[in-house]
Protein backbone atom coordinates (compact mmCIF):
# COMPACT_ATOMS: atom_id res chain seq x y z
CA UNK A 1 0.00 0.00 0.00
CA UNK A 2 2.77 2.66 1.20
CA UNK A 3 4.86 1.53 -2.08
CA UNK A 4 1.74 2.02 -4.31
CA UNK A 5 1.56 5.47 -2.82
CA UNK A 6 5.10 5.90 -3.71
CA UNK A 7 5.50 4.98 -7.00
CA UNK A 8 2.42 7.20 -7.99
CA UNK A 9 3.93 10.25 -6.42
CA UNK A 10 6.85 9.68 -8.38
CA UNK A 11 4.74 9.53 -11.14
CA UNK A 12 3.17 12.60 -11.00
CA UNK A 13 6.34 14.33 -10.31
CA UNK A 14 8.29 13.33 -13.16
CA UNK A 15 5.01 14.22 -15.21
CA UNK A 16 4.91 17.78 -13.67
CA UNK A 17 8.26 18.54 -14.62
CA UNK A 18 8.42 17.06 -18.00
CA UNK A 19 5.36 19.32 -18.83
CA UNK A 20 7.02 22.80 -19.81
CA UNK A 21 9.78 20.84 -21.45
CA UNK A 22 7.27 19.27 -24.38
CA UNK A 23 4.71 22.40 -24.70
CA UNK A 24 8.33 24.60 -25.30
CA UNK A 25 9.03 21.95 -27.95
CA UNK A 26 5.70 22.07 -29.58
CA UNK A 27 6.23 25.76 -30.15
CA UNK A 28 7.62 27.15 -33.28
CA UNK A 29 11.40 27.88 -33.54
CA UNK A 30 12.62 31.06 -34.99
CA UNK A 31 14.51 30.79 -38.80
CA UNK A 32 18.01 31.54 -38.41
CA UNK A 33 19.13 34.53 -40.77
CA UNK A 34 21.64 34.23 -43.50
CA UNK A 35 25.32 35.32 -42.88
CA UNK A 36 26.65 37.51 -45.05
CA UNK A 37 25.15 40.50 -47.36
CA UNK A 38 22.64 39.77 -49.75
CA UNK A 39 23.15 39.38 -53.36
CA UNK A 40 21.41 41.65 -55.60
CA UNK A 41 19.13 40.58 -58.25
CA UNK A 42 21.13 39.85 -61.83
CA UNK A 43 19.70 42.29 -64.42
CA UNK A 44 20.02 41.65 -68.89
CA UNK A 45 23.24 43.73 -69.88
CA UNK A 46 22.47 46.89 -71.55
CA UNK A 47 22.37 47.08 -75.31
CA UNK A 48 26.21 48.26 -76.93
CA UNK A 49 26.36 51.67 -78.34
CA UNK A 50 28.04 52.64 -81.37
CA UNK A 51 28.71 56.71 -81.92
CA UNK A 52 29.86 58.82 -84.49
CA UNK A 53 31.70 62.11 -83.86
CA UNK A 54 31.29 64.58 -85.42
CA UNK A 55 27.72 63.24 -87.37
CA UNK A 56 28.63 65.32 -90.34
CA UNK A 57 31.97 66.30 -92.00
CA UNK A 58 33.63 66.58 -96.00
CA UNK A 59 35.44 64.96 -97.91
CA UNK A 60 38.69 64.23 -96.46
CA UNK A 61 37.75 64.52 -93.42
CA UNK A 62 38.12 62.73 -90.24
CA UNK A 63 35.43 61.72 -87.52
CA UNK A 64 35.70 59.48 -84.06
CA UNK A 65 33.75 56.00 -83.98
CA UNK A 66 33.46 55.10 -80.26
CA UNK A 67 31.82 52.11 -79.30
CA UNK A 68 30.48 51.01 -75.65
CA UNK A 69 28.71 48.23 -74.09
CA UNK A 70 30.56 45.32 -75.88
CA UNK A 71 32.63 42.18 -74.30
CA UNK A 72 36.05 42.61 -72.58
CA UNK A 73 39.08 42.30 -75.03
CA UNK A 74 36.47 41.23 -77.92
CA UNK A 75 37.17 41.70 -81.73
CA UNK A 76 34.20 43.89 -83.21
CA UNK A 77 34.01 43.66 -87.07
CA UNK A 78 32.67 47.24 -88.70
CA UNK A 79 30.80 47.09 -91.94
CA UNK A 80 30.72 50.32 -93.98
CA UNK A 81 27.59 50.77 -96.16
CA UNK A 82 27.29 53.70 -98.65
CA UNK A 83 24.61 55.44 -100.12
CA UNK A 84 24.27 58.38 -102.46
CA UNK A 85 23.64 61.76 -101.13
CA UNK A 86 19.84 62.65 -101.72
CA UNK A 87 19.37 65.72 -103.98
CA UNK A 88 18.94 69.04 -101.97
CA UNK A 89 21.38 68.57 -99.21
CA UNK A 90 23.49 70.85 -98.17
CA UNK A 91 26.92 70.95 -100.05
CA UNK A 92 25.16 69.41 -103.53
CA UNK A 93 26.16 70.99 -107.15
CA UNK A 94 23.57 72.45 -109.03
CA UNK A 95 22.74 73.05 -112.63
CA UNK A 96 21.13 76.01 -114.45
CA UNK A 97 17.72 74.64 -116.46
CA UNK A 98 17.04 76.76 -119.88
CA UNK A 99 13.82 78.82 -117.78
CA UNK A 100 16.33 79.85 -115.17
CA UNK A 101 15.50 77.62 -112.57
CA UNK A 102 18.04 75.09 -110.83
CA UNK A 103 18.04 71.47 -109.77
CA UNK A 104 20.99 69.66 -107.53
CA UNK A 105 22.91 66.56 -108.85
CA UNK A 106 23.64 63.90 -107.19
CA UNK A 107 26.58 61.18 -107.96
CA UNK A 108 24.97 58.21 -109.39
CA UNK A 109 27.80 55.90 -109.29
CA UNK A 110 31.43 56.67 -107.31
CA UNK A 111 34.02 54.29 -106.22
CA UNK A 112 34.74 54.66 -102.49
CA UNK A 113 38.84 54.40 -101.68
CA UNK A 114 38.38 54.32 -98.09
CA UNK A 115 37.95 51.15 -96.23
CA UNK A 116 34.27 49.30 -96.21
CA UNK A 117 35.13 46.51 -93.81
CA UNK A 118 37.68 46.77 -90.62
CA UNK A 119 38.22 45.23 -87.09
CA UNK A 120 38.72 46.76 -83.76
CA UNK A 121 39.38 45.38 -80.15
CA UNK A 122 38.09 46.66 -77.15
CA UNK A 123 39.49 47.27 -74.14
CA UNK A 124 38.67 45.68 -70.41
CA UNK A 125 35.65 47.26 -69.81
CA UNK A 126 34.31 46.26 -73.49
CA UNK A 127 34.92 49.97 -75.07
CA UNK A 128 36.88 50.87 -78.53
CA UNK A 129 37.73 54.35 -80.09
CA UNK A 130 38.96 54.66 -83.79
CA UNK A 131 39.01 57.57 -86.78
CA UNK A 132 37.95 57.36 -90.07
CA UNK A 133 38.66 59.36 -92.87
CA UNK A 134 36.24 59.02 -96.18
CA UNK A 135 37.00 60.46 -99.14
CA UNK A 136 33.38 60.28 -100.99
CA UNK A 137 30.52 62.00 -100.36
CA UNK A 138 27.65 59.68 -99.75
CA UNK A 139 25.08 58.77 -96.31
CA UNK A 140 28.02 55.93 -94.60
CA UNK A 141 26.02 53.35 -92.52
CA UNK A 142 28.82 51.49 -90.09
CA UNK A 143 27.82 48.67 -88.32
CA UNK A 144 29.80 46.63 -85.39
CA UNK A 145 29.47 43.28 -84.48
CA UNK A 146 31.22 41.85 -81.32
CA UNK A 147 32.75 38.35 -82.33
CA UNK A 148 32.24 36.70 -79.07
CA UNK A 149 29.08 38.06 -77.34
CA UNK A 150 27.25 38.65 -80.86
CA UNK A 151 26.32 42.37 -79.95
CA UNK A 152 25.25 44.73 -82.50
CA UNK A 153 25.12 48.74 -83.14
CA UNK A 154 25.17 51.07 -85.57
CA UNK A 155 25.42 54.79 -86.60
CA UNK A 156 25.58 56.94 -89.69
CA UNK A 157 27.86 59.61 -90.77
CA UNK A 158 26.88 62.25 -93.65
CA UNK A 159 30.03 63.31 -95.80
CA UNK A 160 29.38 66.40 -97.98
CA UNK A 161 31.16 67.25 -101.15
CA UNK A 162 34.05 69.64 -100.23
CA UNK A 163 32.89 73.45 -101.27
CA UNK A 164 34.27 75.46 -104.24
CA UNK A 165 36.20 78.56 -103.45
CA UNK A 166 33.85 81.58 -104.86
CA UNK A 167 35.47 83.09 -107.83
CA UNK A 168 36.95 86.45 -107.13
CA UNK A 169 35.21 89.66 -108.55
CA UNK A 170 35.86 90.81 -112.25
CA UNK A 171 38.11 93.94 -111.57
CA UNK A 172 36.84 97.10 -114.51
CA UNK A 173 40.17 98.51 -116.24
CA UNK A 174 39.83 102.22 -116.63
CA UNK A 175 42.38 103.61 -119.47
CA UNK A 176 44.44 106.41 -118.55
CA UNK A 177 45.26 107.83 -121.84
CA UNK A 178 42.52 109.40 -124.15
CA UNK A 179 40.88 107.30 -126.28
CA UNK A 180 41.45 107.75 -130.50
CA UNK A 181 38.69 109.54 -131.95
CA UNK A 182 35.88 107.89 -134.36
CA UNK A 183 36.87 107.12 -137.81
CA UNK A 184 36.89 110.67 -139.84
CA UNK A 185 37.17 112.74 -136.55
CA UNK A 186 39.89 115.24 -136.44
CA UNK A 187 42.82 114.98 -134.16
CA UNK A 188 43.71 118.54 -131.86
CA UNK A 189 46.44 120.82 -133.01
CA UNK A 190 48.57 121.36 -130.44
CA UNK A 191 51.37 124.45 -130.76
CA UNK A 192 54.15 121.88 -130.58
CA UNK A 193 52.72 119.51 -133.03
CA UNK A 194 52.29 122.78 -136.02
CA UNK A 195 55.65 124.12 -134.95
CA UNK A 196 57.57 121.23 -136.11
CA UNK A 197 55.98 121.09 -140.16
CA UNK A 198 56.40 125.08 -140.03
CA UNK A 199 60.37 125.15 -139.26
CA UNK A 200 60.81 122.39 -141.70
CA UNK A 201 58.98 124.00 -144.36
CA UNK A 202 60.63 127.66 -143.53
CA UNK A 203 64.31 126.27 -143.61
CA UNK A 204 63.07 124.34 -147.21
CA UNK A 205 62.12 128.13 -148.47
CA UNK A 206 65.36 129.50 -147.11
CA UNK A 207 67.32 127.08 -149.01
CA UNK A 208 65.40 127.46 -152.54
CA UNK A 209 65.80 131.63 -152.54
CA UNK A 210 69.36 131.09 -151.93
CA UNK A 211 69.73 128.27 -154.57
CA UNK A 212 67.55 130.73 -156.70
CA UNK A 213 69.63 133.86 -156.21
CA UNK A 214 72.92 131.84 -156.57
CA UNK A 215 71.50 130.69 -160.32
CA UNK A 216 70.90 134.29 -161.09
CA UNK A 217 74.27 136.01 -159.86
CA UNK A 218 75.69 132.84 -162.01
CA UNK A 219 73.69 133.70 -165.05
CA UNK A 220 74.80 137.49 -164.77
CA UNK A 221 78.26 136.70 -164.29
CA UNK A 222 78.55 134.36 -167.68
CA UNK A 223 76.81 137.13 -169.84
CA UNK A 224 78.83 139.93 -168.02
CA UNK A 225 81.81 137.50 -168.90
CA UNK A 226 80.84 137.21 -172.46
CA UNK A 227 80.01 141.00 -173.71
CA UNK A 228 83.86 141.64 -172.09
CA UNK A 229 84.86 139.25 -175.19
Amino acid sequence: MRLSRIIMALTIGLAVVSAPTAAGAAQPQPTPSPTGSPQPTPYPPQPPVLTVNPSTIYVGDTTTLSGFGFGPNEVVEITVTITPLAAGLPGQATVRRSDGSTVAMAPVAFRAAAPTFFTVVTDAAGNFTTTYTPDTPGQYLFTAVGQTTGRTASATLTVLPRPQPSPSPTKTYYPTHKPWPPHGGKLPVTGDNLGTPLAVGGGLVGVGVVLMLAGLAWRRRGRFGGSTR
